[in-house]
């Protein structure tokens, strides 16, 4: 047989490869278009691609390629949010307020790129809030609201970040009224997608209060805050941004005094002064680490 006797395994074997791997290829290729080799599969698997993110404006810093920090009113379309004690003005028009002047401020300082998940009176659930942070790969979520209290002599600002267990009954309820717009499936979450993810929540968690307490810091003697004004409990919106975010409340809007602050521009500078200084400052730090 000779050289010509091992010529034809060698073929044979080529040939088999070859073919093997153009059924992976076809495979794979199936599977990236959502179908399997039979398109009554049910193993088949379906790559969902983003849409591309419409109507939200990022602005540069005056550097290239600084983080990016997603400033969120929060409420807005359908969705008023509490009402001043006055009657006269919502929350989704003051926490809008606030973000712009807050965006105008840190743009002119041009430390940090900004983006709004919303520049007009339009509405977005929380899912569609906390992704536009993972898919602009944001460094840090800052969610923007007011309080309301039956008590109207209740005022201050508060800062609430992302916690398991809540810090008092107060903030627990406060979270239960934010996501009860959250629709979650029962056992969505596997239990391997929750070990892997779980360091990465706790790091998020860490720098999340390392913020609210440089916001706290900042904001003393500035602005009004409310006794412990750093509270946490486990708010959807937080969570699933990915990224450090906390929950300003900037005040009460049920509170006669505080509503003429949040309706004063004068008066809601040093908010957005004490915000942005933070903001800063808390991306400054993590920049060098």
């Amino acid at each position: 047989m000779g050289s010509s006797g091992k010529v034809k395994p060698l073929l044979f074997v080529a040939g088999v490869l070859a073919a093997g791997w153009a059924v992976l290829l076809a495979l794979g290729g199936a599977a990236l278009a959502g179908v399997g080799p039979n398109e009554s599969d049910a193993s088949a698997v379906t790559v969902a691609l983003p849409s591309p993110v419409r109507n939200v404006r990022i602005i540069e810093a005056r550097v290239p390629g600084r983080p990016l920090v997603l400033i969120d009113p929060g409420h807005g379309g359908q969705d008023p949010g509490a009402t001043a004690l006055s009657g006269e003005v919502n929350e989704k028009e003051l926490t809008l307020q606030i973000a712009r002047e807050l965006r105008h401020r840190l743009a002119a300082n041009g430390r940090v790129r900004i983006a709004m998940t919303r520049d007009s009176d339009r509405y977005l659930t929380l899912d569609q809030r906390s992704a536009l942070a993972r898919r602009l790969g944001a460094s840090l979520y800052v969610s923007l609201h007011m309080d309301s209290a039956p008590n109207p002599l209740a005022r201050g600002a508060s800062i609430y970040s992302l916690s398991d267990v809540a810090s008092d009954a107060e903030a627990e309820r406060l979270a239960k009224v934010e996501n009860s717009a959250v629709a979650r499936a029962a056992g969505s979450d596997g239990s391997l997608r929750a070990i892997l993810s779980d360091l990465a929540v706790r790091s998020q968690m860490t720098a999340s209060a390392n913020f609210a307490e440089r916001l706290v810091r900042n904001s003393a003697g500035r602005i009004e805050l409310r006794p412990q004004p750093h509270r946490f409990a486990d708010f959807h919106v937080l969570r699933s941004a990915g990224v450090p975010a906390i929950l300003f409340e900037a005040g009460y809007i049920s509170n006669v005094e505080d509503e003429a602050m949040l309706r004063s521009a004068e008066q809601r500078s040093a908010i957005v002064r004490a915000l942005a200084a933070t903001i800063e400052a808390d991306i400054a730090a993590r920049t060098l680490r």
